[in-house]
């Protein structure tokens, strides 16, 4: 179930730009934002992948013991985390774990 990635590359490539279509145009993709959307589209599936694989417990959140144990495997993705709680509380903006915010730290890096 990628439903939170299909999303995402959906709103992004949406405010891509202005409709041309009028106020009915915005809840749409238009034929010039398909491109981007398809482009959103693969590398959010790859966040959405990266995200399954630190979910340990399949709960759609990131514990700190999570993200700390999948340290390694995102360093490969993303180059060296020094503080990797530091990193963890930036990403964690309201004190609940990781969930969509997830896609943060790989696209800043």
């Amino acid at each position: 179930d990628a439903k939170p990635a299909i999303m995402r590359a959906f709103q992004i490539a949406k405010k891509r730009g202005k409709s041309t279509r009028g106020a009915m145009g915005d809840d749409y993709i238009e034929f010039r934002e398909f491109r981007f959307f398809l482009l959103s589209l693969r590398q959010y599936f790859e966040y959405w992948e990266a995200f399954s694989r630190t979910d340990s417990d399949n709960d759609r959140r990131i514990s700190l013991d999570e993200f700390k144990s999948a340290q390694e495997k995102m360093e490969v993705w993303v180059g060296p985390i020094g503080d990797i709680e530091g990193e963890f509380a930036k990403i964690d903006t309201n004190g609940g774990g990781i969930n969509a915010e997830y896609g943060t730290l790989l696209y800043n890096k």
